[in-house]
């Protein structure tokens, strides 16, 4: 998922205290709730009542997935502008089964299964008439505050932003629709088409999910760089036409080793996709591209960064903003649907929403080679 990581907190209400469990655990609508800077809690919450508001429904959520940003309001209690200043139930990576649809709904029933699109526009402004509603100022967006996220048991949304599964594809699955229409999004912004040569910085779930989707659209070779060869032995496994450890060196020679594990030899990618945030994988990212090529920034660090912009001018490398996704969701579902990518190899680690807190210790760690970690939210 694809938040701003810049500026420390402005002000966020911080506690070292975490809950000593085993306590008794809530039962009514359990959630995992962010109260400050290291206090995730597991209590109850509001269960949702009738009537539901018009055009919503109320969902049992089955999996979510910890995004890098959950980890991140746990661990600093913001991020950059969007700063935790009252207790707000984390998850945005979502699946659920529809339990009660509201008046005006089409299209939904109780019992279908469903990904949920976190983020709900305001619908009638420039932008989302336009249809780049991923940039409405004024975006309700799970778990980015003040708007509690998924991770509990029921949960009301917006019908349309709710988009019904076939019956294999997985729960799990379709939790990992949010990161992977990330990778939608990135792709179509960097112009990824059939015969590209592609560079992802970074083997995360955002750069995996960025190589399946470049493959699926028939990209002739994606080379991808990180610091972990575990992370780089999974991209190799998916299909990555080259990977490169990049620790320890420059960002040209980054970009060097790049360019020669690519066809074409020096000329660079067509297109990259930087999703780490690092200064350097940004300064790799333009000096791997080819003359002509594009960069799309995806991943979010430091709010003023150092980068070769003279190099980017003369040789006319276009560098492109990237920020969630927009219309995306359908191809995302599609591409899942037909088989085209299997998103649930990015899942390494799964834990009951009881183990909430060893799940986001796992997510923040990396312990045992952790790329995607679930939490099953279900009651079973």
């Amino acid at each position: 998922s694809s938040h701003p990581l810049s500026t420390p907190p402005h002000s966020c209400p911080s506690s070292s205290l975490q809950p000593s469990y085993p306590l008794p655990m809530p039962t009514e609508n359990l959630s995992a709730v962010l109260h400050g800077v290291n206090d995730l809690r597991l209590e109850s919450t509001p269960t949702p009542s009738s009537p539901l508001p018009p055009g919503h429904v109320l969902l049992a959520i089955r999996s979510v997935g910890i995004c890098g940003s959950d980890v991140h309001y746990w661990t600093h209690g913001a991020i950059g502008d969007f700063v935790l200043t009252s207790p707000m139930t984390l998850g945005h990576e979502a699946s659920a089964e529809v339990v009660e649809v509201g008046e005006g709904v089409e299209g939904l029933a109780k019992g279908d299964r469903v990904a949920i699109e976190p983020g709900v526009p305001c619908r009638t402004c420039g932008h989302c008439k336009g249809g780049t509603y991923n940039l409405c100022a004024k975006m309700s967006f799970c778990a980015t505050p003040p708007v509690n996220g998924s991770l509990t048991r029921r949960f009301v949304h917006p019908a349309d932003f709710c988009f019904k599964i076939p019956d294999h594809v997985s729960y799990d699955g379709a939790a990992l629709l949010e990161p992977l229409s990330v990778g939608v999004h990135a792709t179509n912004r960097a112009g990824v088409k059939l015969g590209s040569t592609v560079l992802i910085c970074g083997a995360g779930t955002i750069g995996l999910a960025n190589l399946v989707t470049a493959l699926a659209k028939g990209a002739s070779a994606v080379a991808v760089t990180d610091i972990d060869d575990g992370r780089l032995a999974v991209a190799k496994s998916l299909g990555a036409a080259a990977t490169v450890n990049v620790r320890g060196r420059s960002a040209r020679d980054a970009a060097d080793a790049v360019r020669a594990a690519l066809p074409g030899g020096s000329a660079g990618a067509d297109a990259v996709i930087e999703c780490t945030g690092a200064e350097v994988a940004l300064a790799t990212a333009v000096y791997g591209a080819k003359s002509g090529g594009v960069v799309v920034v995806v991943g979010m660090g430091a709010p003023v960064m150092s980068v070769p912009l003279l190099d980017a001018a003369c040789r006319e490398v276009d560098v492109r903003g990237v920020f969630r996704y927009v219309n995306a969701y359908p191809t995302a579902l599609a591409m899942v649907a037909d088989g085209k990518v299997d998103v649930e190899k990015f899942v390494t680690h799964r834990f009951k929403l009881e183990d909430a807190v060893k799940a986001f210790e796992t997510a923040k760690t990396g312990a045992g080679g952790a790329i995607k970690v679930i939490i099953d939210c279900s009651e079973e």
